[in-house]
């Protein structure tokens, strides 16, 4: 019941909207059918004053007697003259106005008419590539505005959707790219120990260590190509659990040791403990480990990485914080998009599909929370807000 009463109150706003919108419109239509029987009886009027019983009567009535004596060879066109127009007199004030009517109708119809051709030749217009806005008459200038938005909507979708397909475009090339390096190390060293059979063993696993290395980062190169597949075609499916966000955090830490301390990096953890939120708990794993890898990719050596988990009334903020250098305010604003990169070199040691901060946002907001980003002063802090129920035990 309720929900149809807000859809009544929307369709009343509507309908207050659209008197609004079309008030110089319907001000026009209301005068012309005002003026238009007006206008007839004065025409009408004045036709009676000059022709029928004014100054042209007497013309008109000698040049009738004349003519039909003359041309039409009657013997008394007085007398035809009194029967057709004096005797019919009414009638023919009858048939004069209708006919001003109509011809007066028909002429403000045309013009109602022109605003359906104005707007049927805007629409045209909207297909046209031009940067030239569209225009009406100011009766339907509602409708033109609209049809200029419409314009203009379109015309950056097209941009964002070209923009977006060349960075697609771009990934695709430097993804293609940075497989061909690693393939082109593993066919080598695997090359080598097949020609190689009586190599020393210590060169032998050196050799396996470095195809492994190399395999495991073409593995890497193509999961994020079905990464962009899956998360440009796929809908988001959330299961929902409680999770322990303090034993979610410090595990994923622990699972970063090897890429932290080949750097001098270290990362602490700061959260409550149990901190239960109601969560999909592989993908929330999923965001975390995302804005990690960002802060160990672009964070200066030696430095710690500050992971902190508190409750604020009815939602949780989790933040990262990593010391490196600062991101320009232009950067911040697309860093969430997808296929950007902050590292324009695409080092190929730190570069990825850039998917991992847009799929990390695409989650938290699946989940109605929102997720931002800030750096000033050699610190860059994303900060996590997810409004589900929290609790601690």
């Amino acid at each position: 019941m309720q929900k149809i009463q807000n859809i009544s109150k929307q369709s009343g706003a509507w309908d207050i909207k659209l008197k609004n919108d079309f008030h110089k419109l319907k001000s026009s239509i209301l005068l012309r059918v005002i003026f238009i029987p007006i206008i007839s009886l004065l025409i009408g009027w004045i036709i009676l004053v000059l022709f029928i019983d004014g100054i042209f009567q007497d013309s008109f009535a000698r040049t009738f007697v004349y003519l039909s004596q003359k041309i039409l060879r009657i013997d008394n066109p007085i007398s035809l003259y009194q029967h057709i127009f004096r005797n019919n007199k009414t009638v023919w004030i009858i048939l004069g106005y209708t006919t001003i009517l109509l011809i007066i109708f028909y002429r403000s119809l045309t013009r109602l008419i022109r605003y359906f051709n104005e707007v049927n030749n805007g629409l045209d217009y909207l297909l046209e590539e031009t940067e030239e806005e569209i225009i009406l008459s100011p009766e339907i200038e509602t409708i033109e505005k609209k049809l200029n938005r419409i314009k203009a909507t379109l015309k950056k979708r097209e941009l964002d959707a070209q923009f977006a397909e060349q960075r697609k475009n771009d990934l695709v090339v430097y993804l293609a790219h940075d497989i061909k390096t690693p393939l082109t190390s593993v066919i080598g060293y695997l090359s080598l120990l097949d020609e190689a059979p009586d190599m020393p063993i210590e060169q032998k696993i050196k050799y396996t260590a470095i195809t492994l290395e190399k395999a495991f980062r073409l593995e890497q190169l193509i999961n994020e190509f079905f990464e962009i597949t899956r998360y440009n075609l796929q809908s988001m499916i959330l299961d929902k659990q409680e999770i322990d966000l303090s034993f979610m955090l410090l595990q994923m830490t622990d699972e970063f040791y090897p890429q932290l301390s080949c750097t001098g990096k270290t990362a602490k953890v700061n959260v409550e403990e149990h901190l239960v939120l109601l969560a999909d708990g592989d993908k929330l794993a999923r965001v975390f480990n995302n804005i990690m890898k960002n802060a160990i990719a672009y964070g200066n050596p030696n430095t710690v990485i500050d992971i902190t988990a508190i409750c604020q009334d009815d939602h949780v903020l989790i933040t990262f914080i990593n010391q490196g250098n600062t991101i320009p305010e232009h950067k911040l604003q697309t860093i969430f998009d997808k296929f950007y990169r902050l590292d324009d070199a695409r080092s190929t040691n730190t570069g990825g599909s850039g998917l991992g901060l847009a799929i990390a946002k695409s989650i938290v907001e699946a989940h109605g929370g929102n997720i931002t980003a800030e750096s000033r002063d050699g610190r860059t802090t994303f900060s996590v807000k997810l409004p589900s129920p929290v609790k601690t035990w």
